[in-house]
């Protein structure tokens, strides 16, 4: 951390705030997507099975891991098993287990699904206003904001919750005016000032080089700590700003505009495949990392930063594959046949940042799959 691309390397954890704007974005957009095209809306019901489809095997299979095979977590209490099974695990002090640390992201993630839905009801309404639907989700800024003065005046805790879903509502709101225009300028229905949107995009090179001058300051003290201290509410303020306006960058050339060279990239059979096994990476890198140091019983933080860094990826990728091949589609599919309904027209309910599906005149031309949570 004192090395001079050391605050690069502890703002990696922006990863999320790009993650949870993507996951907004493209969560909501068949909401709006039906409403803009007389569609019936998503089934909430479905639109939940494939969430737990999708998130609920290979996490539990994690889970029993860790809580098994790490000496460190012997023995689980019914407690941490409950806790962690559940996705409540944030919300008390000191509850995240070895291994299993990076899945606060995925609790408040889950939170999001849930009222996900009634959320994208209120905000699209009974009849497709882009404009109003921009400003009602736009609403999880103040959300945000109000959460972020509770923790300026002591009435919260900076280092319970922080974690909770009002401390990035902002960003998931983000995502979802970002989806609503998205659909408003594909169906014609987007006053002109939507289309800075469509402008920025055709601009790649100088989002995210904004991005990357954001970034900067971002390394700098102004953002808090670049260890695991927690930070006080103004220094979490200013980083949740910034990691929301860098992320919206980054998505912005990649979701809007024409085809380009740089969407061919992220469409690639790697990239796809990389997309597809990003979860189980997610799920199984911190396993890696702590078994690393215990079999080379050394502490903690110790060690060659790049050889470490290339075993958690090469071995994170090898159980991250076999949880994909071997739990996570074979359940998908199986869970799929047993609710299987006859076809109807329209976008699928459920698409993610996880699997995105949708028709290819309207899909965002977006490809992604989970960081941390989904």
């Amino acid at each position: 951390m004192n090395t001079p691309g050391g605050g690069w390397l502890a703002r990696l954890d922006v990863g999320v705030a790009i993650f949870f704007v993507l996951s907004g974005f493209l969560l909501f957009r068949p909401w709006a997507l039906n409403a803009a095209t007389g569609q019936a809306r998503p089934r909430a019901g479905r639109y939940l099975w494939r969430r737990a489809l999708r998130i609920l095997p290979a996490y539990w299979l994690a889970v029993l891991v860790c809580l098994i095979v790490l000496p460190q977590n012997r023995p689980a209490s019914a407690g941490d098993w409950i806790r962690h099974l559940t996705f409540t695990q944030i919300y008390g002090p000191g509850q995240l287990r070895s291994g299993l640390s990076q899945t606060w992201s995925l609790a408040t993630e889950v939170a999001f699904y849930l009222i996900l839905p009634l959320v994208a009801v209120l905000a699209v309404g009974r009849s497709w206003r882009p404009v109003r639907t921009v400003v009602i989700v736009c609403g999880g800024l103040l959300v945000t904001a109000g959460w972020l003065t509770l923790l300026g005046i002591g009435w919260l805790s900076n280092g319970l919750h922080t974690m909770w879903l009002p401390s990035y509502a902002a960003w998931f709101s983000a995502g979802m005016a970002l989806a609503a225009a998205h659909v408003a300028l594909r169906t014609g229905t987007a006053p002109a000032a939507f289309r800075v949107l469509d402008d920025l995009a055709s601009a790649p090179i100088a989002c995210w080089a904004a991005a990357v001058g954001l970034m900067a300051i971002a390394t700098t003290p102004i953002a808090g700590p670049r260890d695991l201290a927690g930070p006080t509410a103004v220094e979490f303020t200013v980083k949740l700003t910034l990691y929301l306006a860098i992320a919206t960058l980054i998505l912005i050339p990649v979701a809007f505009g024409g085809r380009t060279r740089v969407k061919e990239i992220f469409g690639a059979g790697s990239a796809r495949w990389l997309g597809t096994v990003s979860y189980g990476l997610f799920l199984w890198h911190p396993l890696v990392i702590e078994l690393i140091y215990l079999i080379d019983d050394r502490p903690l933080f110790t060690g060659g930063l790049f050889n470490t860094f290339a075993l958690t990826m090469v071995f994170g990728l090898v159980y991250a594959t076999v949880s994909y091949y071997g739990v996570e589609r074979p359940l998908q599919v199986l869970g799929s046949q047993r609710r299987k309904r006859p076809a109807r027209r329209g976008p699928v309910s459920g698409t993610s940042a996880v699997d995105v599906a949708a028709p290819a005149v309207t899909a965002p031309t977006v490809t992604a799959a989970p960081t941390v949570g989904a």
